[in-house]
Order: structure tokens, then C-alpha cells, then sequence
């Protein structure tokens, strides 16, 4: 096909402009020398009724990028889509989407929250979010295309915990409604956002406010001795760190994540660094006769920095661990944040340990400047 240009012309030329070929077909040089093929037309109108000018890159024009008479053929196709009533740069864009392949949610949620680690405020923060968006929460929708995540999708993972475990399910509900908003950025997704909350989930789910709230639920002090016996005949690690646990009256990420360095087993003496703690202060913990021979069992087996090594090298036990624990004893109604509500109960009507004490042993910040020192 003739043109105004010529290969050696598309070579050699380096005035700064558009150059047309004809057929709508232009050789841009840019100010600093870049050259690359553009294809303009006409398809549409404005707001105002007049015809909409669009413009198509045809790829890079200097040597040993697109030829000339490639950038004619590609321009050809563009104008047989238009004589055929369609939009060239729309034709592309589904083509170039039909060729890609869409990741699963699983996969997509995985690279989302791999990018944005950086960002989180603390290791909690992230293993939060590993855990919601893991089997153990999202099992019925991290195998499916992102693309195919749709409203019903999104109910299967929180209809099933909404009541059970609000807090928990509005923060998944939301992570899920951002990872989708990223595919979407991407390219992966079309459409409204199933997840989102106002205007579509508000109709489906109940409101927050009118969920079940309260304390995290506990075992009555007087029921405790039962259940440690009941406990102790359990010898997998994660009896023995919900053990470890209830008998520190620590929280869960600090028992998972203990390391031996914070031991002093000689002086019977746990302490947790700053940087641990949900307080940002070193945390000191006596450690119980009982604690002192579980962790000198577990000593003897030390092939990890964690006192709880998981499946997975260099990694804790996970987080979820502890809560099956007690799925498998048939004692779904507490909760393990809730033995330090019985600790708390205990230390109350059974000791005479002043209010401080007792909240100091929980790690809990104390207002009071006096009381505190």
C-alpha cells in the first residue's frame, strides 16, 4: 500500500510533529526524538452531539520496533473494524483481555497483600490479614477467577460468621471489597463491586449495631481446673501453647510468636520485647513451676527459634492453631482471648492482689500515673 513515507523517510526523519502516511495513518516524533505510529479516527460523539476524535498508539516506530508496513497493516484492521460499525481501541481492549489469563482470588489476594506489606503498621496487622483472607475464612471463593466473585460468592464467605464473629467479618468484608477495587484497577474485573457495603451488602446483611457484642467469651474460673486436666492429656503444640497461654494470661500472637532468647528458664522468668506487645512496652511474666516444665519439655526438642514452630520453615505456629484446639474439644462457646477474662475474674474475687497488679499481669496500660509506677 502507498503512502506519503517511506521507510527510509521513517528513519531519518527528526522534525518534531505529527508526519501522515495517509489513511489516517501518522508517524509522531516527540521533542526528544521518540518516534511511534498513531492511528486517528472518529467514532461517536460528545456531549454535545459532534463527532468524537480518538486516537490509537500503533507501537514504537524507531528501528527494530514496528515497520511501516506493519503500522499500515495494523491500520488497515482499525479501519475495516470501524467500516464494520465497531471501535478499534474497545476491539483491542477485549482482545488483549480475552488473551490474559485471570488469576484466582486466592492468587490475586496473596499478590495484593505480598505488595502492600510495606504498609502495614505491624506483623499482627499482617498476619490479621493472612488469616481472614486464608482457607480458614475465604476456602469458598479463593479458587475462583477474580472476575468471577459476585455477590452471592461474597455471602458464602460471611454469611457464615457475620453473627459469630462480627468484628472479625466486617474487617474481612472490607479487605475482600479493596482487593477486588485493585483486579478491577488492573483489569481483571468489570462492573460494580460486590463487596461494597452501602447501597448493596447493607440491603443483604444485618447492620453491625444489631449483631451480638460483649466480652470475648470465657470460662467461669471454677470450670478451669477441669478443663487443664482435660488439656493436658492433649500433647500436640497447640495444647501446649494454649496452655502456655492461659497459664501466662498472655494473648494469643504472644504466645505464638514467643521465641527462646525472651526465656530465662533458670530464673523462671518470661519477657516479652516492646516491640511484641500491644502496648509497645516490654512485658515481664513470673513464670508458674508447671510453665517452667512445659517449656523445658518443649527445650528438648529445639530445632527452631520458636517456641511453637508451624509446618512451614522459619514460621510460628499459625494463628488459627489455639481456636481449633479448642474446636476439637468440643468447647466452640470460649474463646481463647477469654481465659484472660478468667484470670481476670479470678484474680478479683479469689486473691487479694490490688486492681493494678491484676491489670499489670494482663499487660494493660494504667492511666494513672501513680498506680502505674
Amino acid at each position: 500500500m502507498a503512502g506519503k513515507l517511506n521507510a527510509r523517510k521513517v528513519e531519518t526523519l527528526t522534525k518534531p510533529g505529527r508526519h501522515a502516511d495517509g489513511n489516517n495513518l501518522y508517524l509522531f516524533i516527540s521533542p526528544n526524538g521518540g518516534k511511534r505510529w498513531t492511528f486517528f479516527y472518529r467514532f461517536g460523539k460528545t456531549a454535545d452531539g459532534k463527532p468524537l476524535r480518538r486516537e490509537m498508539g500503533l507501537g514504537g516506530a524507531a528501528r527494530g520496533q514496528v515497520s511501516l508496513a506493519e503500522a499500515r497493516e495494523k491500520a488497515l484492521e482499525a479501519r475495516k473494524l470501524l467500516s464494520a460499525g465497531a471501535d478499534p481501541l474497545e476491539a483491542r481492549k477485549a482482545a488483549e483481555k480475552a488473551g490474559r489469563t485471570i488469576p484466582t482470588f486466592g492468587t490475586f489476594a496473596d499478590d495484593y497483600l505480598k505488595s502492600h506489606r510495606p504498609g502495614f503498621k505491624n506483623a499482627k496487622h499482617i498476619a490479621q490479614w493472612e488469616l481472614t483472607l486464608s482457607d480458614a475464612y475465604c476456602r469458598a471463593i479463593r479458587a475462583k477467577p477474580v472476575n468471577e466473585i459476585d455477590t452471592e460468592a461474597i455471602l458464602s464467605v460471611l454469611k457464615p460468621i457475620w453473627h459469630e464473629v462480627p468484628e472479625t467479618a466486617s474487617r474481612l468484608r472490607g479487605r475482600i471489597e479493596n482487593i477486588l477495587d485493585a483486579a478491577r484497577a488492573l483489569g481483571y474485573r468489570d462492573g460494580p463491586n460486590p463487596a461494597t457495603w452501602r447501597g448493596h451488602l447493607k440491603s443483604l446483611l444485618p447492620a453491625r449495631q444489631k449483631l451480638t457484642r460483649g466480652h470475648h467469651a470465657a470460662l467461669a474460673y471454677d470450670g478451669l481446673p477441669a478443663f487443664m486436666a482435660e488439656l493436658r492429656a492433649r500433647q500436640s503444640s497447640a495444647a501446649l501453647a494454649l496452655e502456655l497461654c492461659i497459664l501466662t494470661a498472655t494473648r494469643s500472637s504472644e504466645v505464638l510468636n514467643a521465641e527462646w532468647t525472651e526465656f530465662d528458664l533458670d530464673k523462671a522468668i518470661w519477657i516479652i520485647p516492646a516491640h511484641r506487645m500491644k502496648a509497645g512496652h516490654a512485658h515481664r511474666i513470673p513464670l508458674t513451676e508447671r510453665a517452667v516444665d512445659l517449656l523445658k519439655g518443649i527445650s528438648c526438642l529445639e530445632q527452631s527459634p520458636f517456641v511453637f514452630p508451624g509446618t512451614a520453615k522459619g514460621k510460628p505456629l499459625s494463628c488459627m492453631a489455639m481456636t481449633m484446639q479448642l474446636r476439637r474439644m468440643k468447647r466452640d462457646s470460649i474463646t481463647v482471648h477469654g481465659f484472660r477474662s478468667t484470670f481476670r475474674d479470678w484474680a478479683s474475687e479469689q486473691t487479694s492482689f490490688p486492681h493494678e497488679t491484676c491489670e499489670h499481669a494482663l499487660a494493660h496500660r494504667i492511666s494513672d500515673k501513680a498506680e502505674a509506677a
